[in-house]
């Protein structure tokens, strides 16, 4: 399936139906006074966010929306049918963007099953009925129907993730989900492998927790350099990031400070969530090395270094671990009872 976290589309609320212009035509029935009922209500636009999907796809080549017009008004003072609302169904995260200026969020769509009109439909016009007075027994004004209302809206789409992967592109990202979830992500030995954010599920020590993986930052990213900062939004409502850093690059620590501005420069509340640095790829290099780096990027300002290798599994538990601490119980299944992990496995790597 192919992914698409952003898409335009014209949404129109149904038109009020006319009023109607009747009057009382029966035998025996000398004075008949008119009997024009009101037009029905047009049906809403309503947009409502629905599990089991994770792309705006179908928007690209879906982009008009409109909802039924109200019926008109009939004799016998009978009211036009109403309109039936059109219900737009997106994946959970996705906000509504006004198109004016591309930034007020109009509503935000973060649980199944949660509801927004986005715009209402318009009245009924009144029948002739209703302009009946006592100097005016006869009239013929009517309403038509109020139009409904209509324009143009981004929706947008950010993935709901209880952990983000970041890092600089060909750091091992995808080698690392695949090993820790049950997503199959393309590998290659070149940058912007991932070319999509991904979401995985990942099952550890019986729990579970959903974890979102976007395509390598590089610098000016933030400004959209590279794949681009929309993807930066995507780990936005995160509880905790994991920072891979590939020690065998040349530079580890200017790694991590690369990846540190542009979360910085985005906003969104990036620079603040709590974050995991993996030092991966340790199986490429010898065992002093990833002390000196972990040392490195320890007194650059990393809370804690997890060498780690995505290839082989070697440190993944002790960071999977870690995850599952920034994590409250209500997200994730209980562990198993009796279950007691060695407290020296779960450390993260520190100088003695």
């Amino acid at each position: 399936m192919h992914f698409l976290d952003q898409a335009k589309i014209y949404v129109r609320a149904g038109s009020g139906g006319p009023g109607a212009v009747s009057f009382r035509r029966e035998k025996y029935v000398e004075y008949g006074g008119p009997d024009g009922g009101d037009g029905g209500k047009g049906g809403d636009i309503v947009v409502e966010a629905v599990a089991g999907l994770n792309t705006l796809i179908d928007f690209r080549y879906t982009q008009h929306f409109k909802a039924q017009r109200g019926g008109g008004g009939m004799g016998k003072n009978r009211t036009g049918a109403g309109g039936q609302d059109l219900v737009i169904k997106v994946p959970v995260g996705t906000q509504l963007i006004s198109d004016e200026d591309r930034e007020t969020v109009l509503a935000d769509l973060t649980e199944a099953g949660q509801r927004v009109v986005l715009l209402e439909g318009g009245m009924g016009g009144r029948g002739n009925a209703s302009y009946k007075t006592s100097t005016n027994r006869a009239p013929r004004q009517h309403q038509p129907g109020i139009p409904g209302e209509e324009l143009w809206v981004w929706l947008r789409l950010k993935l709901l993730a209880d952990a983000g992967l970041v890092g600089l592109p060909n750091a091992g990202k995808s080698t690392f989900i695949n090993k820790i979830t049950n997503t199959k992500a393309k590998v290659g030995d070149y940058a912007f492998t991932t070319l999509r954010p991904q979401l995985g599920v990942v099952r550890h020590r019986n729990r579970e927790f959903v974890l979102a993986d976007i395509p390598g930052l590089i610098a000016g990213a933030a400004e959209g350099a590279g794949v681009g900062d929309r993807f930066l939004g995507h780990i936005e409502r995160c509880r905790v990031l994991i920072h891979l850093i590939d020690v065998s690059g040349t530079d580890p620590v200017e790694a991590m400070e690369i990846v540190e501005e542009e979360l910085d420069a985005y906003g969104g509340g990036l620079i603040d969530k709590p974050r995991l640095v993996a030092l991966n790829k340790i199986d490429l290099v010898d065992a002093e090395l990833v002390k000196a780096f972990s040392e490195e990027l320890l007194e650059a300002g990393a809370d804690a270094v997890f060498p780690i290798s995505g290839a082989t599994g070697a440190g993944l538990d002790a960071l999977l671990d870690a995850v599952l601490d920034y994590l409250p119980a209500a997200t994730v299944t209980e562990r198993p009872d009796g279950e007691v992990e060695d407290e020296e496995d779960r450390k993260p790597w520190s100088p003695v």
